[in-house]
């Protein structure tokens, strides 16, 4: 019999500016499936004119990627972009700028993330929902954003979308929040083994640069409000109360759309509070680096109030990192109870771990990846595969 052609799936990029770990789980799953699935996909990603070069060359680095440049996928005012297509996807069923891009690619299925392509969609399409956030932080969201979610979910089920989601948790969420759904969903826990060139560099040479003590805690999220910083920073006020002189170092985004000072406030709160030596934000920084401070620290923190399958928590199992977790249905999913957990408003509990992490770690060392790692990594890369072939026998159907 002849081989079956590699199935040619249509992903749009997600720059790390907007998203850091919707990037890197695209990021991740292309090289997974290079590695361990050669010649099953042909991942195709169209990107916007002015998305940052580096990381479509990246991306573009990896064995069967293929790079479409498009006005058509623009980031450039992307409320607005993503209002225009879903309004004429609404309209006229169908976004048509995008599907005539697909259309010249030779696409064979879409993967909806964050965009509706609409409902007259001449392809197969799986619709990522990475969680429920609006409905279960609900004062988080405007009405008007709330709405915009929650509808551009409503659409996806209503077109006939098989679903994707990324954990037990969120299969829960949504037949809660949407009952009747008769759509087809997959549950794809995803794991990530960094390449090699991301892991080349010396975190001791890192942990220099930015002046960090050798022992720290390390805090890798997007400045958002439902990422919960603030808890952190109030653990440590109290540690330091206690006479206990702990560094948390954090890293990501800073810039929250939905509250645009909350960055600045909280960092006011850190220096009114004197823990300038204590809350060490280091910007937005490069992957090697992450990946290094991750792996040299003496615990990762993860205080998020919600998580569809956190980013941050399944790197740092990766390699072996210690965790002290917010204690929400997810996290204890993801870590399957091996990790510290702490209720996510309770500043006293997230003291006291980190107190017991800092009094008792073993000596700073830069952790290598797990050696149990590679079967969970195929794991994901076989749900993968089995939910693309799901999709398209149900579209056929």
């Amino acid at each position: 019999m002849p081989e079956r052609a590699p199935l040619r799936i249509a992903f749009t990029n997600i720059p790390r500016r907007l998203w850091a770990g919707g990037y890197n789980y695209q990021r991740n799953l292309f090289e997974a499936l290079n590695r361990y699935a050669p010649g099953a996909v042909t991942p195709v990603l169209f990107a916007g004119t002015a998305d940052d070069a580096d990381e479509i060359a990246t991306l573009a680095s990896i064995p069967a990627v293929e790079i479409v440049r498009s006005p058509v996928f623009d980031h450039a005012g992307a409320g607005l972009a993503r209002a225009t297509g879903l309004a004429r996807a609404m309209a006229f069923g169908l976004d048509g700028p995008a599907v005539a891009e697909f259309r010249i690619r030779g696409i064979d299925m879409v993967f909806e993330s964050a965009r509706f392509f609409g409902w007259r969609l001449p392809f197969p399409a799986i619709a990522w929902f990475p969680d429920f956030q609006h409905r279960l932080l609900p004062h988080l969201f405007s009405r008007g954003a709330y709405w915009r979610r929650d509808f551009g979910f409503r659409v996806q089920i209503a077109s006939g979308r098989h679903i994707m989601v990324s954990s037990a948790t969120a299969l829960a969420d949504l037949k809660r929040f949407y009952p009747g759904l008769k759509n087809g969903v997959s549950v794809v826990r995803f794991a990530t083994e960094p390449p090699a060139s991301l892991l080349a560099t010396n975190p001791s040479d890192v942990i220099a640069s930015y002046k960090l003590p050798s022992r720290y805690f390390y805090l890798p999220n997007q400045f958002w409000r439902h990422k919960n910083h603030r808890v952190v920073v109030a653990a440590l006020d109290l540690l330091k109360r206690r006479g206990l002189d702990v560094v948390v170092a954090a890293s990501g985004n800073t810039q929250d759309a939905r509250e645009p000072d909350l960055f600045e406030r909280t960092m006011k709160e850190v220096g009114s509070r004197g823990l300038d030596a204590n809350f060490r934000h280091l910007g937005m920084i490069p992957l090697d680096h992450v990946y290094a401070l991750l792996r040299a620290s003496v615990a990762l923190i993860n205080p998020s109030e919600c998580e569809g399958w956190s980013t941050t928590v399944e790197e740092a199992k990766s390699f072996g990192v210690p965790m002290i977790l917010s204690d929400i249905d997810v996290h204890r999913e993801q870590t399957e109870g091996r990790a510290r957990y702490f209720g996510i408003h309770d500043a006293e509990a997230l003291a006291g771990q980190m107190s017991e992490v800092a009094q008792t770690a073993a000596p700073a060392t830069a952790r290598h990846l797990s050696p149990n790692l590679e079967p969970r990594v195929e794991a994901f890369v076989a749900d993968f595969i089995r939910l693309t072939r799901d999709a398209m026998g149900s579209a056929a159907r």
